[in-house]
């Protein structure tokens, strides 16, 4: 296998399990500003955590459905380098977004490569989860990943949806995505993630990029 899977790690809210998945080489991690989200963080505890970070490890915020004005005020004062949302946001919307952005797809029955390819011209990627009637990501849950391929993006796709140290080799055999996001599957309580499954899952991904 050519090339290296990006590792995210979502939902954070804690400063040591944060300092701990950048220790064992996490590529980016997430910070949920949702209030409905059982992982939700409020902007001041997420900057304290994000004020920590090394050189090359990105610090992503996830919206749904939040004013752009308030998104661009989160970004400025935690510094993040990317925003991920998992609403109905337009393109037109996503225009308004300061920083780099990626959208996130339920991948639903009804999907067609349509859906996507709107957004190709305003996003950086395309992170694709487990669809839920109710719950906006999170969910614990995987999805049919034969289903990637036939929505043909062409921008890079981040495949999430319960991942886990488990099954995380699995999921990048079949997909071969440019990133990989596990949040739910390596919790021991929402937002609180467990060290040694934070370990095991990079070293996972690792090794199974060869």
């Amino acid at each position: 296998m050519s090339g290296r899977t990006r590792i995210k790690i979502c939902g954070m809210t804690d400063q040591n399990e944060a300092a701990h998945a950048i220790t064992c080489g996490v590529d980016a991690l997430g910070f949920i500003f949702f209030q409905k989200s059982p992982r939700n963080i409020d902007p001041d505890r997420a900057r304290n955590i994000i004020k920590t970070f090394p050189p090359f490890v990105d610090a992503v915020g996830v919206f749904v459905n939040e004013d752009p004005e308030v998104v661009a005020e989160i970004v400025k004062y935690c510094r993040l380098t990317t925003v991920q949302l998992h609403g109905s946001e337009s393109p037109e919307y996503c225009q308004q977004i300061p920083c780099r952005i990626v959208k996130a797809f339920q991948v639903a029955p009804s999907m067609t490569p349509d859906d996507l390819s709107a957004y190709d011209d305003v996003v950086s990627g395309f992170l694709l989860d487990t669809y839920h009637k109710e719950i906006k990501g999170g969910t614990g849950e995987t999805f049919d990943w034969s289903r990637v391929a036939k929505l043909r993006p062409k921008k890079p796709v981040i495949l999430a949806g319960g991942i886990t140290p488990d099954n995380a080799a699995e999921a990048i055999h079949q997909v071969t995505p440019y990133g990989i996001d596990a949040n739910s599957g390596l919790e021991t309580a929402p937002g609180r993630k467990d060290i040694d499954k934070i370990t095991r899952f990079i070293q996972t991904v690792r090794l199974t990029d060869g």
